[in-house]
């Protein structure tokens, strides 16, 4: 057969739209395939990308990179098992191929088989000397699992082929932060850093690292390098910014919150702090100005229309508060805070019916919120507030009448408060509504469950102890 040349064509998509029009066969070498494949999949014409795979495989049968490309738009056309089997053929033929391994991972990885993803990414690995994308692969796959530590480990070993990769660096923190060892954070970042001083990035993590933990000058420094680092890093500037005023430096705060607005688009967070910013600084024209520009930028920042509210209510303006409060319930009206602005602001103005309205809104919200009461119940324990935490699963009862949740949270608050015969009728409510509740009670009250008025009513309730130990 003979192939036209058509060399007055520029470029292979030209020469290949102007053959699917003419119907005459031209002839491409196997790169022009690859480009023009990958041409079409990348402007979503999966059409043209399969006429070219089949065109460049007849030109050019059994070309392992045609059939890589193959194999990826299969994948792409969520054909796993056909791709799979495809590419364990290309593993024969080409067995120190990396990217065959890294295929096979993805069709894996789509099909939720993670651990079979990463013993290809190994072997991928194996096989080639630029393995830090490999490793961030494997650092992903480890994610889906939540093996946090063996993500990191591969983030890290990725990160030291490549220092400039953002995306690894910001995973490697994250892993640090999910597994709670934020004093390993601060050490690896410190070292990151000697080597690259000049890493904006891990100065900005640094610091939020140091500011989580209240150790304000140091975040200051932190942010003051990454700015330093880079000039036109917005992050920095708003982080430091949010440091100066928690140091009560308002002053400050504004002047950096004001060079963002200047570095970038203006936002309505930016705004918004220096609203708050100017507040504190007893300066109420600015700070009226920045809320009111704040909510400008963002109509849809709820916290922006509750800062003019309390502004008004300052003010003892209370029909312009009233006006403002209705902006943020219109955004967000399940927000118990909202409401219970609303009704402040309505019975200033001797809205009776109105209060009337936000009162019970207030216990329609709370009634389909069981979390809010054991968990406000348990944070009252913990604080040692005995007394509040049993008003507040009091009034979690209302709503939730005999929930054994919120009983046996009573009852043990009770038997610590002494009120013994009180908490004996709660705890047989609670026992009786359910029984395999009462296992999670050492967890809960670990305390008060060592206690031999506890032990008591576990024996009036036959409930064996030695049984919930072994639990």
């Amino acid at each position: 057969m003979n192939f036209g040349n058509h060399e007055e064509f520029e470029f292979p998509i030209q020469k290949f739209e102007h053959m699917l029009k003419t119907n005459e066969v031209l002839f491409f070498d196997t790169q022009d395939f690859e480009n023009i494949i990958s041409y079409y999949l990348d402007m979503g014409k999966i059409g043209l990308a399969k006429k070219a795979m089949k065109i460049g495989l007849e030109q050019h049968p059994n070309t392992p990179t045609l059939l890589l490309l193959k194999a990826d738009l299969l994948m792409f056309e969520e054909k796993h098992d056909e791709s799979l089997e495809l590419l364990n053929e290309l593993k024969e033929l080409e067995p120190t191929n990396d990217e065959v391994f890294v295929l096979i991972a993805n069709v894996y990885s789509k099909q939720d088989n993670h651990l079979a993803s990463i013993s290809n990414l190994k072997q991928a690995a194996a096989l080639t000397d630029d393995a830090e994308d490999i490793y961030h692969l494997i650092g992903m796959e480890y994610l889906m699992l939540e093996l946090y530590e063996e993500a990191k480990e591969n983030f890290i070993k990725s990160l030291s082929e490549d220092f400039d990769d953002y995306a690894t660096l910001y995973n490697i923190v994250y892993c640090f932060e999910f597994l709670d060892q934020r004093e390993e954070a601060k050490v690896f970042l410190n070292k990151f850093i000697d080597e690259n001083p000049y890493c904006q990035i891990a100065w900005h993590q640094l610091g939020l690292l140091y500011a989580e933990e209240n150790e304000l000058v140091e975040a200051l420094d932190c942010f003051e390098y990454a700015i330093i680092s880079d000039e036109y890093f917005v992050g920095a500037y708003l982080e430091k910014a949010k440091i100066l005023e928690k140091m009560k430096r308002f002053p400050e705060a504004v002047e950096l919150y004001q060079v963002t607005l200047q570095i970038d688009d203006p936002t309505a967070f930016a705004y918004y702090r220096m609203g708050k910013c100017y507040q504190k600084m007893g300066d109420t024209n600015n700070a009226l100005r920045s809320f009111k520009k704040a909510v400008h930028e963002d109509p849809l920042m709820d916290r922006s229309w509750l800062a003019l509210t309390e502004f008004f209510i300052e003010q003892n303006n209370f029909e312009k508060a009233l006006h403002y409060i209705n902006k943020a319930l219109h955004i967000d009206e399940e927000n118990e805070l909202y409401w219970k602005k609303y009704a402040l602001i309505c019975s200033k103005l001797g809205l009776k019916k109105e209060v009337s309205t936000a009162h019970g809104k207030i216990n329609d919200i709370r009634q389909f919120d069981l979390s809010f009461y054991t968990s406000h119940t348990d944070l009252m324990v913990s604080e040692g507030l005995w007394d509040e935490a049993e008003e507040i699963a009091i009034e979690g009862l209302i709503f939730f009448q005999n929930n054994h949740e919120l009983l046996y949270r009573l009852a043990a608050i009770q038997l610590h408060l002494g009120k013994s015969l009180e908490a004996l009728d709660h705890f047989r409510e609670a026992f009786s509504a359910s029984p395999a509740y009462i296992e999670l009670m050492p967890i809960i009250f670990p305390d008060i469950t060592q206690t031999k008025a506890y032990k008591a009513v576990l024996g009036i309730l036959g409930v064996d102890d030695d049984d919930l130990q072994n639990f």
